[in-house]
Order: structure tokens, then sequence, then C-alpha cells
């Protein structure tokens, strides 16, 4: 096994033991929540591997799309205001889409940077809310028709078990809140 796939492995088995870590509803600061932590270091592991995959030939915007992500970890930790979240990853992501239409790799870009600003926003989003499942569900959705479409495996399980873990939340998140209505 290369190391690019070794890395590669680790950061999405991060990434999913961070996904399947129940949220919780405190009011934890996210430096404390062991999920965002996972997701942080997760974040941190993937750029790694982006940046390996980028000295075998990868294209560069997969790095900056990991520094997309690693801002929303960062504005995720530092449990910045919804709103400030918000602006700042449409913002970025604005950009990006412009960029890419500028380089134009082709359609399935697009869709790929669309899925990681809807994911960016989960990683910003409160946690234990409704609108941070349905990023996440959005978004790896997304992510995961990206990755089976340019045959990238690590990325598509990585991001078909994020769509399996944040449908299982959102549901139950919708049971819990039904429940607290009536």
């Amino acid at each position: 096994m290369d190391t690019t796939l070794a890395v590669g492995i680790l950061g999405a088995l991060i990434l999913l033991v961070g996904a399947a870590w129940p949220a919780t509803r405190k009011n934890v600061p996210s430096v404390r929540s062991l999920k965002d932590r996972l997701f942080a270091v997760g974040a941190i592991i993937m750029l790694i591997y982006a940046y390996l995959g980028y000295l075998q030939g990868w294209s560069f915007f997969f790095i900056i799309l990991e520094i997309f992500i690693l801002v929303a970890t960062v504005l995720m930790m530092l449990d910045t205001d919804d709103t400030l979240d918000l602006w700042v990853l449409l913002v970025s992501g604005l950009a990006l889409i412009v960029w890419s239409l500028y380089l134009f790799e082709g359609y399935e870009t697009i869709l790929f940077i669309i899925g990681l600003v809807v994911l960016g926003l989960w990683y910003a989003f409160a946690m234990g809310t409704v609108r941070r499942d349905v990023a996440l569900c959005i978004g790896s959705t997304l992510l995961a028709l990206f990755s089976y479409m340019a045959g990238d495996r690590i990325f598509f399980i990585l991001n078909f078990f994020f769509m399996l873990f944040s449908g299982y939340y959102l549901l139950r998140n919708l049971k819990i809140l039904h429940k607290t209505k009536l």
C-alpha cells in the first residue's frame, strides 16, 4: 500500500468515526466535542492526502477544496455565529465555483464544489440542529455522486457513509422535534 492511499484511508476512517459519533445536544463548545475534534483531525489528514496526491500529479484544485473545508473547520471550532459562517462559506464557495468555471475541468467539478460548499456549511452550523443534518445529507450525496463519477473509491465510500449517517441523524432529530411539538 502506498503512503498516499494509507493517509487517505486514515483520514477517511477518522472522519467516518466522527460521523458515526453521536452529536451532543448539550451546549458543549466545539473545541471540547470529541465529534468535532475528529472532524478537525480528519480534515487536516485529508489535506495531507490531497497534497500527496498533488505530488503524484493530481489536480491542485483538490488542495484548494480541502483548504475550504479547513476554513469551515476553523469556523466550527471557534463556534462563530451561523450567519457569519454562512456568508464566509458562501463567498468562498462562490469564488471556487467561478474559478472552476475559468479552469473548466467539466461539470463534475461544479457538482463537487457545490457538495463541498454545502458540506462546509454543515461543519460550521451548530451541532444537533436539523439544518446541520440537512447540509451534511445534501453535501455528502453530491460528493458521493461526484466521487463515483470520478472513480475515487476512498471519497465515494467516505461520502456514502456520511450520507447514511446524516440521513439517520436527520430522521432521528426530526422525530425528536416532532415529539416535542406534540
